[in-house]
């Protein structure tokens, strides 16, 4: 045996060359010591100082060790796929926009982005179709613009987000008597046909239209609005993403799910990690997601 070993510096184990008298230490172990304290940091939710106190060392030393860690992504072989497709805001100008395949259920692309338009999930679309993905179907949260973006392909609505959506301008108890018919209404979205609920909507506006177009004039002036706009405004997203809610149904070989909740728990995750070790810098915030998203 040529080598020896000549004792550890830092927790390094180091060897000797008997021969030349050449020392060096083990780059493996080092690389997997920064590996497994990054795991420690990220699923093990251990804070800086904690890690700090375990090992005996500064703040400063754990995040140059953290920052020399390698995150592993996976590659997946190219298939057709049905994908949920979301961003989430951590903060105000700080989001992820996440592309994740529904019947296999890992991400297949990801990217950070300050708002939420219809070029970032074209650049993800793209990006997958040069990987040589075929989306075959996608699910959707009605943001405007994103129907063009998969305009070729089938389209679900997302049927949570259009609750929400009737929520937000109704609120979940409408004092109106015509607001609580049509939350009862949007309600049984995920237990109804798309005939069945067409014939609802419609005999709804039939029993309403008077009341919907009520006027109110500004005193002095001869300006005027509609009374009851959030109630108009519900009905309008319901007419308008009607042919997006019951594709799941049209298109039943394909099985697409009719929310994107398999996105929900990854971002409550992701937003729990990244409260956790809230503080980071934007390129170690972006290599924290890459690691939680990769897996």
């Amino acid at each position: 045996m040529q080598v020896k070993k000549n004792g550890k510096r830092r927790e390094i184990q180091h060897y000797r060359c008997k021969v030349c008298g050449k020392q060096y230490q083990s780059k493996r172990r080092q690389q997997n010591f920064d590996n497994k304290l990054w795991r420690a940091y990220v699923w093990g939710r251990q804070t800086l100082v904690e890690l700090a106190h375990l090992h005996k060392r500064s703040k400063r030393w754990i995040r140059k060790r953290l920052d020399c860690a390698v995150v592993v992504s996976h590659k997946f072989s190219p298939r057709s796929v049905v994908i949920v497709a979301d961003t989430v805001f951590h903060k105000h100008k700080f989001g992820v926009c996440v592309f994740r395949a529904a019947h296999f259920k890992r991400n297949l692309c990801w990217a950070v982005t300050d708002r939420e338009h219809s070029a970032v999930y074209r650049d993800c679309r793209l990006k997958l179709e040069q990987h040589g993905f075929e989306l075959i179907g996608a699910v959707i949260d009605g943001k405007r613009g994103l129907f063009e973006v998969f305009r070729d392909i089938p389209v679900q609505m997302c049927h949570f987000h259009q609750i929400a959506i009737i929520s937000r301008y109704l609120t979940r108890r409408p004092k109106l008597e015509a607001g609580q018919e049509l939350r009862m209404l949007t309600l049984t979205l995920p237990y109804t046909t798309e005939e069945k609920f067409s014939a609802g909507l419609h005999q709804w506006y039939k029993k309403w239209e008077p009341f919907l177009k009520e006027k109110t004039f500004n005193l002095g002036t001869k300006r005027w609005f509609y009374t009851h706009k959030p109630l108009r405004s519900a009905y309008r997203s319901l007419r308008t993403n009607l042919p997006l809610l019951f594709t799941y149904l049209r298109y039943p070989e394909l099985n697409i799910p009719n929310t994107t909740n398999c996105l929900d728990g990854i971002f409550a995750h992701l937003k729990d990690k990244l409260r956790i070790h809230r503080g980071l810098k934007l390129y170690r915030k972006v290599k924290l997601i890459n690691e939680i998203l990769s897996k």
